[in-house]
């Protein structure tokens, strides 16, 4: 006959090791849930630029650009952060999504329409169309930013709310543009905030805004004469030897290529806000 104590010992063995999965898988999606949970969005004070568009046809007098406070996600919206909206949505599952909406790249780095793969979910999530940008910042009750929004919070450094004048800053951005295009590398966040508390809105991935051809696309024929003498000029500021000029160049350029069905392996986003959402 087996010694009581052996008994007891083979009874809590199993069920100390049953309790110890639990308690991790418990851990782990704790974790995974938290890693979904929505971005921070940050306060971006109100502000003005000149409107690169119309900077070649006039000195002094060329228009500014006028952006409103507003709130902006601190950070690019990561694989997990999609995920989380994926299995709250699943008519914008890989495979479920009409090609009017999403060309056949969307999502096609993950491994399954509700497994994002190896890669880290702290990544930027990437092979997103602009429609699938869109539904997702709505079901977090926000929306992309505009172009001027992500321009505006663009142009601050750590210390400036403009500062592309800087030639330390215009040499970071320049150094970004000359890399080789590839996949983001590291987590989304990891970068260093600007004055406004915002990462990584340069060096990681491009991103989709609310308006991204309005740039480059006249409303009707009677703009289009103007719009493209806008056009040509922007890009002509460049032959001035305005290093400053070509990282902006580069976005709207960029941004004039897209269309809404594009999942490019590049591209990602963030959302903004109203103002009095942001964090205090």
């Amino acid at each position: 006959m087996r010694h009581p104590a052996h008994v007891l010992r083979s009874l809590l063995v199993p069920a100390l090791v049953v309790a110890s999965a639990v308690a991790v898988t418990l851990t782990t999606a704790r974790a995974d849930d938290d890693a979904g949970r929505a971005s921070v969005l940050r306060s971006v004070r109100r502000g003005q630029y000149a409107d690169f568009l119309a900077r070649g046809r006039a000195g002094e007098g060329a228009p500014s650009v006028r952006v409103a406070a507003f709130a902006l996600e601190d950070r690019p919206v990561t694989r997990a952060q999609f995920l989380a909206f994926v299995l709250a949505t699943p008519r914008w599952r890989r495979g479920s999504v009409p090609e009017v909406l999403a060309e056949s790249t969307y999502l096609a780095d993950w491994s399954g329409p509700l497994e994002p793969g190896g890669e880290s979910l702290a990544l930027p999530v990437t092979r997103v169309s602009w429609h699938a940008a869109r539904a997702y910042c709505r079901w977090r009750g926000r929306a992309l930013p505009t172009e001027a929004q992500w321009e505006w919070a663009a142009r601050a450094d750590a210390r400036h709310a403009d500062a592309t004048r800087d030639p330390v800053y215009t040499r970071q951005l320049l150094a970004w543009y000359a890399r080789p295009t590839g996949g983001p590398q590291r987590a989304s966040g990891s970068g260093a905030p600007n004055l406004w508390g915002v990462r990584d809105l340069h060096g990681l991935v491009w991103e989709w805004v609310e308006d991204f051809g309005a740039s480059m696309v006249a409303s009707d024929d009677r703009e289009r004469g103007a719009r493209d003498s806008q056009r040509v000029c922007g890009a002509g500021a460049l032959s001035g030897g305005d290093a400053s000029a070509y990282a902006t160049f580069m976005r709207y350029a960029f941004r004039s290529s897209l269309r809404a069905d594009f999942a490019l392996p590049t591209l990602g986003f963030r959302c903004a806000a109203e103002a009095s959402e942001a964090r205090r």
